[in-house]
């Protein structure tokens, strides 16, 4: 059946004044005196998974009782600008009422696919509501939790089927297109042994589609709706394409690991040659790259063996003290930190002219995304990605590395430069793991 065109919303516009009167009603005054043994059970469940997954479970009064059915295909939807938007019209909701249908079909469009045997879903990313215990900021968090709660109890009472919503509230795994908020939904189903979800039949749809600019519309704002469906392997489709039956439209990714993985490449974790030689009994080898260019790995797989002693910490003057007295007693040192600019790069230069040593630079050209995608595999994942134990960092260290970052230069003072391009090496399982969209 064809969904009809999207309306505006049919809410007569606000009036003027408004009368200030208590929104406090007979049923409520008369549920709180109600004895907790007569009351109605909540019709929503919520839980906090990891200080950053939060659930809510709606189950309608009239399918409490039944008994729970496995329901192996999944149909799962964003939450905004996709099933909702708001009714104001600004970018984010004024208040927990400051939303209608992003479609009028939709109510009926999803109560449908619960009668034909699907779970139905709601996976949504929510950055500006926390989940974590910061007593700065406690109250402003709880004002923001509290407002989500109250727009998703207000959603879902206009459903007379059960639902759950699944929402990501911080940078981790549960983030899309991380595929986190999909194996929990999965666990919480009870289909992760056995047979699971019925991949073929589920799909995702969501507005974060990398659709380029279109017929007035903005580009969309990122592509990670479509590259979480792509992650866990299920159908992607936009609002427009599901609800109004229009054409897929053309869309670009501006990061695609694939790029990287080459099929002619070993998958053997020891078998990264050494491209650099030790060209000096004592010099200093200077690392130049962004965060997550693959510097700490260069240094442990060839210039340890090589005998260099490693100098990585954030204050500068630290990190001199350390080399000169590393250089004093003859050791050879590698500078693991970003060097992005010349005014950096001329300590170190200095420092070598000072013990009258060679200084060689390894310039690392993973370019940012490249170099975010490395950071969050490495934080988010353990194992060998990640044998520091490193956290995620901000968007503002890839941002600031770009904005100071000038290439090296041999007038720089440098004996020579090696130019290190990123190539994944790894087991089958980690190619697999790092293959996925994970920013």
């Amino acid at each position: 059946m064809d969904a009809p065109k999207r309306e505006r919303s049919l809410s007569p516009p606000p009036s003027k004044k408004r009368k200030l009167e208590s929104t406090t009603t007979k049923k409520a005054v008369a549920n709180f005196f109600t004895p907790a043994s007569k009351k109605e059970p909540e019709k929503t469940a919520w839980a906090i998974i990891n200080k950053g997954l939060l659930i809510a479970r709606y189950n309608p009064a009239k399918e409490a009782n039944r008994p729970p059915v496995k329901r192996r295909k999944i149909a799962a939807f964003d939450l905004d600008s996709t099933l909702i938007q708001t009714s104001s019209g600004n970018v984010f909701a004024k208040d927990p009422t400051d939303w209608r249908w992003w479609h009028p079909s939709i109510p009926n469009v999803l109560k449908q696919l619960h009668a034909d045997g699907f779970t139905v879903a709601v996976l949504t990313n929510q950055g500006s509501v926390s989940l974590k215990d910061n007593p700065k900021t406690v109250k402003a968090d709880q004002r923001s939790l509290a407002a989500f709660r109250s727009k998703v109890s207000n959603i879902f009472s206009r459903f007379d089927f059960p639902i759950v919503l699944l929402a990501a509230c911080a940078r981790d795994l549960y983030r899309k297109p991380r595929t986190g908020m999909w194996i929990e939904l999965v666990e919480d189903m009870d289909l992760d042994e056995g047979d699971g979800p019925d991949l073929r039949s589920s799909f995702f749809v969501g507005d974060a589609a990398g659709r380029t600019a279109r017929n007035g519309a903005k580009a969309d704002h990122a592509c990670s709706d479509r590259d979480f469906a792509s992650n866990v392997g299920i159908e992607f489709k936009t609002p427009e394409e599901y609800f109004l039956h229009e054409e897929p439209l053309p869309f670009t990714r501006t990061f695609e690991p694939g790029t990287f993985l080459d099929p002619a490449s070993t998958t053997s974790t020891d078998a990264t040659p050494i491209v650099i030689e030790k060209r000096n009994a004592l010099d200093i080898v200077l690392l130049c790259g962004s965060p997550g260019s693959g510097k700490s790995t260069f240094y442990w797989t060839k210039l340890k063996p090589l005998g260099y002693e490693r100098i990585n910490q954030d204050i500068l003057k630290t990190c001199v003290k350390v080399a000169s007295n590393l250089l004093a007693e003859k050791d050879s040192v590698a500078i693991d930190n970003t060097n992005s600019d010349p005014e950096t790069r001329a300590v170190w230069v200095q420092l070598a002219q000072e013990f009258g040593v060679p200084i060689r630079c390894v310039h690392f050209t993973a370019s940012i995304k490249l170099c975010e995608h490395n950071d969050t595999v490495r934080a988010l994942t353990s194992g060998n990605f990640n044998p520091e134990k490193r956290t995620i960092l901000p968007h503002s260290a890839f941002a600031g590395f770009a904005a100071r970052y000038r290439e090296p230069q041999l007038k720089e003072g440098f004996q020579d430069i090696v130019t290190e391009e990123f190539q994944f090496q790894g087991t089958d399982e980690q190619r697999r793991i790092w293959s996925q969209y994970w920013i």
